[in-house]
């Protein structure tokens, strides 16, 4: 047997078994394998974290916004009021002996709106003024005899006790008397029926209502949120339901609010001289109130958390990473050139698209709107 052929096949065996079952030993002993595969693993490590920062931001764009002075109004809805409401009631008895003014009839303070049956009280004033005549006269006569030395002190006082009781008397006699006439407390129109000509009035008998709707009076409820916005004397710009306007001011805030409500009784006073404007009209109250920093924001930047809270997004800082933020706003008004809110920073990062698809906490790539965009 030739020993050549067998060496070449053990030798050829023993690479054979070195390739399949040693390779790893033999990379090792040649150089390779490892230290490449540990160099490839910390290159990709270190790729990674860019990597996903970059994939995990979400692309928004921001609006620069700074707060501004504008002015602003409170508005309040509420109802119209005579200035005055009176109902007259007769505070003696007696039969109406003249036709009462009709009603809708406009009056002066004074006039007489029913006329009762005087009875026996002209008589009662008559004898008063009689007492008081005779009452006078023994006075002088005391007064006369005392200095003459021939009236003691006693009886001058007793005679001018005995004229002022008759003085006394006939003012009562003639208030008597006056209680017959039903007058109008004050300029004003007749509002409803009035007492029936022959009717029989008694003390509390309604013989007629007078208001007064010149200047008319406007009444609303303010909330607990406005009323410090508001002061006595502001003015105020009213529109009815039939579309007039008119202006006037501010009369009366109250102290005290609706223990159901919470809102805060609020009067104003305009103008009617024409008594165009009835009482218990629906009205529209506009009051000019103090003017308050806002920030000017596309509408579309407003947005509601879960809660259902009216707010924006905004541009915040997180560990030093820029990150989306919900701020709640109170909405102030609506403009041509968007809505004005309040409640957020002097200056702040409000993000304007893109607010819809992130939440607290997300980082975020911001562009920076331009001016006039």
């Amino acid at each position: 047997m030739r020993p050549i052929p067998i060496l070449t096949a053990l030798l050829t065996v023993a690479i054979l078994f070195m390739l399949v079952f040693q390779r790893e030993a033999l990379r090792d002993f040649a150089g390779l394998g490892a230290p490449t595969e540990a160099v490839s693993e910390d290159t990709e490590t270190a790729e990674l974290p860019a990597q996903q920062d970059v994939e995990h931001r979400v692309a928004v764009i921001a609006k620069a916004s700074t707060a501004r002075d504008i002015d602003t109004g409170v508005i309040l809805r509420g109802e119209t009021q005579a200035k005055r409401s009176v109902t007259l009631l007769a505070e003696t008895s007696g039969r109406v002996i003249e036709e009462p003014v009709e009603k809708g009839a406009q009056v002066a303070e004074g006039d007489v709106i029913c006329k009762l049956d005087p009875g026996t009280r002209e008589v009662s004033v008559s004898q008063a003024r009689a007492s008081l005549a005779e009452a006078e006269k023994n006075l002088r006569n005391a007064e006369k005899l005392s200095r003459d030395g021939f009236a003691s002190e006693t009886r001058v006082l007793s005679a001018r006790s005995a004229f002022e009781s008759a003085q006394a008397a006939l003012e009562q006699a003639e208030a008597a008397l006056d209680d017959v006439n039903i007058r109008a407390p004050f300029d004003g129109l007749i509002d409803g029926d009035t007492a029936e000509l022959g009717a029989l009035l008694q003390p509390g008998s309604q013989c007629a209502t007078v208001v007064q709707l010149d200047p008319m009076q406007l009444v609303g409820y303010v909330a607990e949120v406005d009323v410090s916005r508001i002061d006595t004397g502001a003015q105020v710009g009213a529109r009815l339901a039939t579309g007039e306007q008119m202006m006037g001011q501010v009369t009366f805030i109250g102290r005290s609010a609706d223990p159901v409500t919470r809102t805060f009784k609020v009067e104003a006073e305009v103008p009617n001289p024409d008594l165009a404007i009835r009482s218990g009209q629906t009205v529209e109250m506009l009051i000019a109130s103090k003017g308050r920093r806002a920030h000017l924001l596309p509408q579309s930047a407003l947005t509601l958390n879960d809660a259902g809270d009216l707010g924006v997004r905004v541009v915040g800082d997180q560990d030093g990473d820029t990150v989306a933020r919900f701020m709640p706003v109170e909405l102030v008004r609506d403009s041509a050139d968007g809505v004005y809110v309040a409640g957020l920073p002097e200056t702040i990062e409000v993000i304007v698209t893109g607010q819809d698809y992130v939440k607290d906490g997300v980082l975020v790539d911001v562009k920076l709107q331009e001016s006039g965009t």
